[in-house]
């Protein structure tokens, strides 16, 4: 409903209540409007009464509490913690506890599955890198291994050795350039450089 609509059914009903307390008055005699004028008051005076003793009950209520060391922030605590076990003790929440638990099992399970598969993948990678390094042979024997082979032979001749007559492998190419290199009389760069 909108605020229009509810407005004007509240107008309509104050109207007809204020018609019903306007026939109900002059149906009354004026003996009966005093006697139920004295009876409102009387009652109003005892709702008074009430709301004082209940104030001063509210008050002394606060004094023992604060005697007894009872605190504000105590009393949350406890009706808190009421509060809790008032929920934790109903069904609903013992058979959601339960649901909850056995997805954790089922959850820990999956997660425990798929750590073992990823541990069977890491070992197969393992091992196949571990094939790879036993394949290095093979490697040497390679169009492309030999062809970079014969440049760094190349290239230890221009530096300064000789190709071994054997054409040597790898590992004798780059400990002869080596040396090569080391040996070379530093003298001779100095002497062309001035």
């Amino acid at each position: 409903m909108d605020t229009s609509s509810e407005q004007g059914l509240l107008k309509t009903e104050t109207t007809e209540v204020e018609e019903s307390a306007v026939s109900t008055v002059e149906a009354l005699s004026e003996e009966e409007q005093v006697k139920l004028r004295k009876e409102l008051e009387k009652v109003e005076e005892e709702i008074q009464t009430l709301s004082q003793v209940l104030a001063a009950k509210e008050k002394h209520l606060a004094e023992i509490k604060r005697k007894l060391g009872i605190t504000p922030l105590a009393e949350l605590k406890q009706n808190i913690s009421k509060g809790f076990q008032d929920v934790t003790s109903t069904t609903v929440y013992r058979k959601t506890s339960e649901t909850l638990t056995q997805a954790g099992q089922k959850a820990s399970a999956a997660f425990s599955s798929v750590g073992s598969v990823i541990t069977k993948k890491l070992e197969d990678v393992n091992i196949r890198s571990i094939q790879h390094s036993i394949s290095m042979p093979a490697m040497r024997n390679s169009p492309t291994f030999k062809s970079f082979e014969e440049k760094v032979d190349t290239l230890k001749s221009k530096v300064g050795g000789t190709k071994p007559a054997g054409g040597g492998d790898f590992e004798e190419v780059l400990n002869s350039a080596a040396n090569a290199s080391a040996t070379e009389p530093p003298s001779e760069k100095k002497l062309e450089a001035q």
